[in-house]
């Protein structure tokens, strides 16, 4: 075979599915070398195209892999700085409040009546131009026709067509605007509606604001309690804290009771930071230590409480509030029993002129807190509780002047005699006997409650409801229930049913199950009235005798 021929051979065996040189789109004029060699040539630049192809496809794949990534990494930032942001307002909560947030006052309650701008309603507010009988009179007749007189009869017809038309355009016009008149009329009354509206409220609020603002000056203790409630509800903290609080004021002595809710441990981000693993494609978190987040917890706290004080004692520029103690507590659920609990985690007493002393810029919380002598849960991650400074106050209950029903009684007083106001006073002699400080709540919407009790023991000290029932029949049980719901429900140390009568089976195992229950029935009124009054009552008719079970 002729040199030629085999270079031809081996050309086409290098050409896919080879069937003819006409697929390749291949015009050859000449001999067989020349066409071998121009075939050669676009074979070579169909390889280098196909090459060239498969190059730019793997340079766009390893741009786009790298333009991910670069992206998941810069998410894995900003994550990060997110967690660093939030960790950082954490740890600035008390000083925001001290040195860029300005105190809350009276006046800046003050509300200014800006009228609001009147916005015409949607659709034509300005009047369409009046139709014009040019844009409706018919062409008259030109030329040699229109002199000599013809087609005048025509036109008279058109131009009697085109006054209808005209009267019409001019009736439908003004039915447009009157339309459009009322409309914008009605929109603007509403409008001046809602600005008196908006003025008197302003203006009611003003008012009453400024009542309130003398009767704070006069030391009233609903205006202060709804002020230091503004002064609460006004502080802004970062995302996560709760809001919920209570506040009761004596005015004899200027003392404020606060109770707030803390947050809980989970404000404090579980993440210091977050990284881009490539081989999982997978954006990881860095873990804070436990330590760091049990030390930014506590400070939190700290802070919180602190910050809630100088809240207080700055807005308060009247001097109204001598002293502020606080309760910060927590409303969660306990990891060993499921149920609700409202531990209290930090407890504090702040003079105002000691309190005014400090450089809240510079201080260490939780070294200022224990320097007040403040009571801190030692382990707060973990929810372990202080006992209050200040447990209760009694003012929280409409209290009713005392009544001496002791000094009315026969020598022998029958307690089914007693008018239930007489019974319910009695009591509360009683429990004053046996050594605590009790009073009595008025007999309207007391949630169950006759009299409350202060056990002033300093270990055993706590809240007592009393509720007390006179009468002939067995207490039912949903009485006793009703009573661990509001003992629940006030955060009592202790419930008291106290009856002339008597209690069941299913009563006496839940009280002894709920564990802070005490049920007293008539026999055990006898000697408690015998051993701390020195006082024989005959209490309500025997309890029938119970079977053996």
């Amino acid at each position: 075979m002729p040199a030629n021929e085999s270079t031809w051979c081996g050309i086409l065996q290098r050409v896919p599915n080879w069937r003819s040189h006409t697929e390749l789109g291949v015009t050859v004029a000449g001999g067989s070398d020349s066409y071998a060699r121009e075939l050669a040539r676009q074979v070579r630049e169909r390889e280098k195209a196909q090459k060239a192809a498969e190059a730019e496809t793997k340079r766009k794949a390893r741009e786009e892999k790298l333009a991910y990534e670069t992206t998941r990494v810069q998410e894995a930032v900003d994550r990060t700085s997110v967690a660093e942001h939030d960790a950082e307002r954490l740890t600035q909560v008390l000083r925001t409040a001290v040195v860029d947030s300005r105190p809350l006052t009276f006046e800046r309650l003050r509300q200014e009546f800006v009228p609001a701008p009147f916005v015409p309603p949607k659709g034509r507010t300005k009047a369409a131009r009046v139709p014009r009988w040019e844009e409706h009179e018919p062409e008259p007749p030109r030329g040699l026709l229109g002199a000599l007189g013809f087609g005048r009869r025509g036109y008279d017809a058109e131009v009697e067509a085109a006054r209808k038309r005209f009267d019409q355009a001019l009736r439908d016009h003004a039915r447009d605007e009157t339309k459009r008149v009322e409309r914008l009329q009605k929109a603007r009354t509403q409008h001046e509606d809602g600005n008196q509206e908006e003025a008197a409220r302003v203006g009611a609020w003003n008012t009453d604001l400024e009542r309130r603002r003398n009767a704070y000056r006069d030391r009233d203790v609903e205006a202060v309690e709804w002020f230091v409630d503004q002064i609460l509800a006004a502080s802004t903290y970062p995302h996560g804290f709760p809001k919920a609080h209570q506040v009761s004021f004596q005015a004899d002595t200027g003392d404020l009771l606060i109770e707030i809710d803390l947050p809980l441990e989970d404000v404090v981000p579980t993440a210091r930071a977050y990284r881009y693993v490539k081989s999982r494609d997978e954006i990881t978190p860095v873990p804070r230590p436990d330590k760091e987040r049990k030390e930014l917890y506590a400070s939190v706290l700290a802070q919180t409480a602190l910050r809630t004080v100088h809240e207080i004692f700055a807005s308060d520029t009247e001097d109204v509030v001598q002293s502020v103690a606080l309760n910060g507590h927590v409303a969660t659920i306990d990891r060993a029993t499921g149920r609700n609990v409202h531990p209290c985690l930090i407890t504090l007493q702040a003079d105002r002129t000691e309190f005014g002393q400090l450089v809240l810029t510079q201080v260490d919380p939780r070294a200022c807190l224990k320097r007040m002598r403040s009571l801190i849960s030692p382990n707060p991650y973990e929810l372990e509780p202080v006992r209050p400074l200040v447990t209760f106050d009694l003012s929280k209950f409409r209290l009713m002047d005392s009544l001496d029903v002791v000094a009315g009684l026969d020598s022998r007083p029958v307690l089914m005699d007693l008018k239930p106001t007489e019974f319910e006073h009695l009591i509360r002699q009683l429990f004053e006997a046996i050594g605590l400080d009790s009073v009595n709540t008025q007999p309207s919407k007391d949630e169950g409650v006759d009299a409350v009790a202060m056990n002033t023991d300093p270990v055993m000290k706590g809240l007592c409801v009393i509720q007390a029932k006179r009468t002939k029949n067995v207490v039912p049980f949903e009485t006793v229930s009703a009573l661990a719901g509001v003992v629940e429900h006030k955060r009592a140390a202790k419930g008291i049913l106290v009856t002339t009568s008597w209690f069941g089976r299913a009563s006496e195992a839940f009280a002894s199950e709920h564990g802070r229950l005490e049920l007293l029935d008539g026999a055990n009124l006898v000697h408690l009235f015998k051993e701390h009054m020195n006082l024989d009552v005959i209490p309500g008719p025997v309890p029938p005798k119970r079977r053996s079970r």
